[in-house]
């Protein structure tokens, strides 16, 4: 499935059991030797009660990742459209905490999906500045830590990406979006994902630039955010200062795999 082209591999853990994640997400995520993707997503049952069901997800490097906006809204469809459930709220327990999903339908068809995802953390951006020739960044942390940028030359993310991901201003790595204000208003972003390198789009990293925008004085709580695989509709909402983000989730195939030494 992917979500503007943040392609993940998912897997029901309710039905196919995965032993060993991090294997799978580096064997299986290869686009020449494996199946091809960004990661691996687990769906599986929740740990606590107040949620409906639980996501894990893995990098393509193996590395486990607090929460990814695109999955999420990949598997409220999932679990619609294949009859696992017949809510249209659905709470789901990630690393980063219950994401409310709520399903926008056109018959029993998932068109779109919006996010809450939970209030936003902010840092003081001084102590993250990197001497890389770009004026100050702005940290957020969407339950994932996020370097935004706003430049003219957003395409330069394939060479900032990886020497700031792997600054030691973050000592857990971090990911990095590259973002320029249009005509129109709307946000052109790219973005390097901790783990993964450039991604068509990134959900967290969507909502990560939608609030540095509005920190930065660049756009109103309500924006656009055009990445390379599509676009995604960000609120920021002044009432209860939670992110919310819509956008579309789509399957590609299904198939069987196994996971041999």
């Amino acid at each position: 499935m992917h979500g503007c082209g943040n392609d993940y591999i998912y897997v029901n853990t309710m039905q196919y059991e995965v032993t060993c994640p991090t294997e799978a997400a580096i064997k299986w995520s290869n686009r020449y030797k494996g199946i091809g993707s960004d990661g691996l997503v687990l769906i599986g049952k929740p740990s606590i009660s107040d949620a409906d069901f639980s996501m894990r997800i893995f990098n393509a490097d193996g590395s486990e990742a607090m929460m990814c906006g695109n999955a999420s809204r990949c598997i409220g469809k999932y679990l619609y459209e294949r009859g696992l459930t017949n809510k249209k709220e659905i709470r789901l327990q990630t690393l980063s905490g219950i994401k409310t999903l709520w399903l926008h339908l056109d018959g029993d068809t998932v068109e779109s999906v919006t996010v809450d995802m939970l209030a936003p953390k902010l840092e003081d951006a001084s102590q993250f500045v990197a001497n890389v020739g770009l004026s100050m960044g702005t940290f957020v942390s969407m339950g994932n830590p996020h370097y935004v940028i706003f430049t003219d030359n957003v395409d330069q993310v394939g060479e900032i990406g990886p020497v700031l991901e792997h600054h030691s201003a973050f000592p857990q790595r971090c990911n990095i979006e590259l973002a320029h204000v249009q005509a129109d208003g709307a946000i052109r972003t790219r973005v390097w994902e901790r783990g993964s390198g450039i991604t068509q789009a990134c959900g967290t990293g969507a909502c990560a630039t939608a609030v540095a925008a509005v920190i930065n004085g660049k756009a109103s709580r309500t924006s656009n955010i055009v990445m390379d695989g599509g676009t995604l509709s960000i609120e920021w909402r002044e009432t209860d200062q939670h992110v919310y983000m819509t956008g579309p989730a789509s399957f590609v195939f299904e198939g069987e795999i196994e996971l041999t030494n």
